[in-house]
C-alpha cells in the first residue's frame, strides 16, 4: 500500500472517529434529557464547533444520526421462519427491547418530536416510520393473501401499541411496572395480528373519507 493510500485511509478513519465522537456526545446529552445542539455536542466531545458543523450542519441532522434506531435496517433474526406470527413475535421482542434499553433517549426524542413546527417535526427520526418498515417485513409472508395496503394497516395498528408512546402511557399513566408494560405490548401485537387474520385487517377509507369494509380473511 502506498504512503498516499495510507494517509488517505488514516484520514478516513479519523473522520469516522470524529463523527462517532459527536454522535456519542449527542446521545449522552439526549439520555440526560436535553436536546443537544451541534455546539453542545462539540463541546462535550472536545471538538471545535467549526469541525463539528462540517459533519452536522444543523441540530436536526445531529439528532437523526444520534437516534438509537438509525443504524438498524431490519430486526428479523436470520433464521426466523415464514410464519407471520413467529416473525412478528421476533421483531416486536427486539423492538420493545430496543425501546426499553434506550428509554431515556426515546423519551427525549418523543418530546422533541412534539415540540417543533410541523416540517421540522416530520423530519425527526421518530416520525420516519422505521418501525413500521420492520413490522411490514415481519408480515411479508401475508403479501399475496392480503394487499400491500392491508399489510400496511396491520403494521400501523401494531406500531400504535408497541412504541415509546405506548410504553410511556403504560408506565406513567396506567402505572404498570416496566416488565409488565413490555409484556403487554408484545401480547397486543399478537392479538392485533390474530384479529386481522380472523376478522379482517383494519378498515381503510375510500376517496370520500368513509370507512370501507374489509372482508374476513379466514
Amino acid at each position: 500500500m502506498s504512503t498516499e493510500t495510507d494517509m488517505s485511509s488514516g484520514r478516513w478513519r479519523q473522520k469516522q472517529r470524529t463523527r462517532q465522537a459527536l454522535i456519542d456526545a449527542a446521545r449522552d446529552l439526549v439520555t440526560a434529557g436535553t436536546a443537544p445542539t451541534v455546539e453542545h455536542a462539540a463541546e462535550r466531545a472536545g471538538i471545535s464547533r467549526t469541525t463539528a458543523y462540517r459533519y452536522f450542519p444543523n441540530q436536526r441532522s445531529l439528532l437523526v444520526a444520534a437516534h438509537p434506531e438509525t443504524a438498524a435496517s431490519s430486526l428479523l433474526s436470520p433464521d426466523v421462519s415464514d410464519d407471520p406470527a413467529e416473525r412478528l413475535q421476533d421483531v416486536i421482542a427486539r423492538f420493545t427491547e430496543l425501546i426499553s434499553d434506550t428509554e431515556q433517549q426515546q423519551r427525549t426524542m418523543l418530546r422533541l418530536s412534539l415540540e417543533p413546527p410541523g416540517a421540522e417535526r416530520a423530519a425527526l427520526p421518530l416520525r420516519q416510520g422505521r418501525a413500521i418498515g420492520w413490522i411490514e417485513e415481519a408480515l411479508g409472508p401475508l403479501r399475496g393473501r392480503l394487499s400491500d395496503d392491508q399489510v400496511h394497516r396491520i403494521a400501523l395498528a401494531v406500531r400504535s401499541a408497541t412504541g415509546i408512546e405506548a410504553l410511556v402511557w403504560l408506565t406513567d399513566v396506567a402505572a404498570l411496572p416496566r416488565n409488565e408494560a413490555l409484556t403487554l405490548m408484545r401480547w397486543s401485537a399478537q392479538a392485533l395480528l390474530h384479529a386481522a387474520l380472523t376478522d379482517g385487517p383494519p378498515p381503510g377509507t375510500d376517496h370520500s373519507g368513509a370507512l370501507s369494509a374489509v372482508p374476513p380473511t379466514r
